[in-house]
């Protein structure tokens, strides 16, 4: 097979892996809303079978092997449709890995990310049987969910990395799909670079945050805490509720305690939902202001539509978090925000990849060729 195809096929393969990987992360935050996370209390199968058990030959079995659960085909089957879903994203993940040992000599291809991604797709299968053993233990659900969103970051920057790569073997020149003037539209020098690096090191700390925002979003759902303040901006009619961060960020509660509905009071309960709200502020500060400044500047089209996808990803988020409150959390809406962090963390991984692969010009002027 000739090169270019074949990494034509690794693209593609990546490309179908990180639109998968969202409906994974759609599908679990579904799973979790519908309190469906041990509609099976065994793992990787379903009261010991494939699917959720059905027929009276297939229920009596059920009852022998777990005698103290009953078997609810409506929380059954969500858990096994994510299973399933997650399945096949790990064997898309694993034959990149496969491909990426396969061209591991091919100077410039992105093995290393790959194998990182099959490490990080062989851990989160870890995470998703822990889930179920260990009976939903906050610090375990939260964790598997920062690693689907990993797992989302990583695979899309591997297919823009297979993008530009696969174009540099369809341009017999060598030169990448992005050719760049200048990262100004009307200003050139040595400037550009102090603010090409303060954009990077911006965008860096932004995805800092982000994920730390998001670590806060799995906390709260891992903790069924997104009820504890039904008002909004106040909680509970106050602008300072009773809460109890020790015991709402105790990172190392019981193991063994069934955490289905949840095992924490009120006042610790608030205290995360409002940790949340106080972390969707800065986030809003520092990726809002990261958008901002870039649509108000003049910087080149490529990057201000990055800028402008960044900005739109955040409203929406916000909004959903909002309207999430004030229509107390319908299903489709819940699901919706679960989405709508995974999308804003593509748009923000988009504007630092193209910020990383950016090079202006030198100060001295010419081309620069990308590897």
């Amino acid at each position: 097979m000739p090169r270019k195809k074949a990494i034509g096929q690794a693209l593609l393969v990546s490309q179908i892996a990180c639109v998968l990987a969202l409906v994974v992360i759609t599908l679990g935050a579904w799973t979790r809303l519908v309190d469906a996370g041990l509609g099976c209390p065994d793992w990787p199968g379903c009261y010991g079978h494939l699917m959720v058990p059905t027929s009276s030959a297939q229920l009596a079995q059920a009852n022998v092997l777990f005698p103290n659960h009953v078997v609810e085909a409506d929380k059954g089957w969500p858990e096994m449709i994510h299973r399933y879903a997650a399945g096949i994203l790990g064997l898309l993940i694993t034959w990149l890995a496969f491909k990426a040992w396969q061209w591991r000599k091919l100077n410039g291809y992105p093995r290393k990310l790959s194998w990182l991604l099959w490490t990080l797709v062989i851990t989160q299968a870890l995470f998703g049987m822990w889930t179920v053993t260990l009976k939903l233990w906050p610090p375990v659900v939260t964790l598997h969910l920062l690693g689907g969103m990993s797992t989302l970051a990583l695979l899309f920057v591997l297919s823009l990395r297979l993008k530009r790569f696969y174009n540099r073997w369809a341009d017999r020149e060598g030169w990448s799909e992005m050719r760049f003037d200048s990262l100004l539209l009307h200003e050139h020098g040595q400037h550009e670079w102090a603010l090409l690096w303060k954009l990077r090191q911006w965008a860096s700390f932004a995805l800092l945050i982000l994920m730390l925002q998001i670590s806060l979003g799995g906390w709260t759902s891992a903790n069924y805490a997104a009820m504890a303040c039904p008002d909004f901006p106040t909680c509970q009619g106050q602008w300072l509720p009773n809460t109890d961060l020790q015991q709402g960020f105790n990172l190392t509660p019981p193991v063994g305690a069934n955490y289905l509905g949840g095992q924490l009071d009120a006042p610790a309960r608030v205290a995360i939902h409002m940790a949340h709200r106080a972390g969707a502020l800065v986030t809003m500060l520092v990726l809002g202001g990261l958008a901002f400044y870039m649509l108000k500047n003049p910087f080149t089209l490529l990057l201000q539509v990055r800028a402008f996808w960044l900005m739109s990803t955040l409203i929406l988020q916000l909004s959903l978090g909002v309207a999430n409150v004030f229509l107390n959390f319908p299903l489709p809406l819940a699901v919706l925000h679960n989405l709508g962090a995974a999308l804003l963390l593509l748009a923000l991984c988009n504007l630092l990849w193209y910020l990383q692969a950016l090079h202006p010009p030198l100060p001295v002027g010419g081309m620069v060729r990308h590897a």
